[in-house]
């Protein structure tokens, strides 16, 4: 039997390979790139940068991208986390304070309010000669936007909306030709019409409360708001104050002049109130102003028959006194007016 010699640094896999000529290559081949690249054009070096992000480092951008999202999220989630703690803790209180809210209305007399939806818009320039009478918003049909939804701002009263489109909305202000509201002053004793003045005061746009009774005076300074009446606009946004007197027909009516509270020019945002929760709160405070006084009418109705039906019901003809009859002492008072004239020489 033969025996094969074997010496003792032969790798146990097979014959050693010789890499170093493989080595040498790749080195001299990368050094050719590197040089081609630095001394080339650059748009060579961007091309190539270009196809090597979009093929080679494709996996790696991604989760460099994911791993920055989680980052944000989880700094997005501690301070979600945060304010849902906050809001947990201030709305401990909350009840408390509607019950607080409520007692107080009740003492005071006033209604509970009405909670009416809205939808803020911001109020985009335009270079046209109707500027100031209209106003275009970027909130349109897309976000629930119909014709004749009221406009307000934190001053008080816009206007209403007049045409809607897709994205945008042109609003008709309280100084287009057209503009009507049904308003009154704040303790509500006077009611009239505003509407935009028809002549501007020292080049400053004015209103005009119309049908003001004659025998009613408005003192400057008073606040207008409006009545809600109409299903329109709602009830006790301002509108303005009381200037003094435009003009006044002889015993009929006066017309005052209202410096609106709103000023055109610097209004930047408005609310688009939703018209049918304006109409809905409005009839339903005509309802309860209309079941309050039919819930006195049994009290009044006799002071008002005892003021003018019985003087009527006491002049009824009396039957003529018998001169010749027999006179009871408790009858005499009664029949002393009647016999007077004839004692008369």
């Amino acid at each position: 039997m033969g025996s094969s010699y074997r010496p003792s640094n032969a790798s146990p896999f097979g014959p050693d390979r010789y890499t170093g000529g493989r080595d040498t290559v790749l080195f001299l081949l990368s050094v050719a790139i590197s040089t081609t690249f630095l001394l080339g054009p650059s748009r060579w070096g961007e091309s190539t940068a270009s196809a090597v992000r979009g093929t080679v480092l494709v996996p790696f951008l991604w989760l460099q991208a994911q791993a920055e999202d989680g980052r944000d999220l989880r700094a997005r989630f501690v301070a979600v986390e945060a304010q849902r703690d906050s809001v947990a803790w201030d709305a401990q209180a909350l009840p408390t304070l509607r019950a607080e809210n409520e007692r107080l209305r009740s003492l005071l007399g006033m209604t509970s309010r009405i909670a009416v939806p809205y939808r803020p818009a911001e109020v985009m320039r335009q270079t046209q000669i109707t500027d100031g009478r209209t106003l275009v918003v970027n909130a349109g049909s897309r976000s629930g936007v119909r014709p004749f939804d009221p406009v307000v701002s934190p001053e008080g009263l816009v206007g209403a909306v007049l045409t809607v489109d897709r994205a945008t909305s042109v609003v008709m202000t309280w100084a287009n030709p057209e503009f009507r509201v049904s308003a009154a002053t704040e303790d509500g004793s006077v009611l009239g019409l505003v509407a935009a003045a028809q002549t501007e005061t020292n080049n400053e746009p004015l209103l005009e409360l119309r049908g003001v009774p004659y025998r009613d005076t408005v003192p400057a300074g008073t606040l207008v708001v409006t009545t809600g009446l109409g299903g329109i606009y709602p009830q006790g946004v301002r509108i303005g104050w009381v200037v003094g007197v435009a003009r006044e027909q002889e015993g009929w009516e006066r017309i005052y002049m209202v410096r609106p509270a709103v000023n055109l020019g610097t209004l930047g945002h408005v609310l688009l109130l939703a018209r049918e929760a304006v109409g809905a709160a409005a009839m339903e405070a005509a309802e309860r102003a209309a079941a309050r006084p039919a819930a006195r009418a049994p009290a009044v109705a006799p002071v008002v028959q005892a003021d003018s039906t019985p003087p009527l019901r006491r002049r009824r003809p009396r039957p003529p006194v018998d001169s010749t009859a027999p006179r009871r002492p408790d009858s005499a008072p009664a029949t002393a007016p009647a016999t007077t004239p004839a004692v008369t020489p």
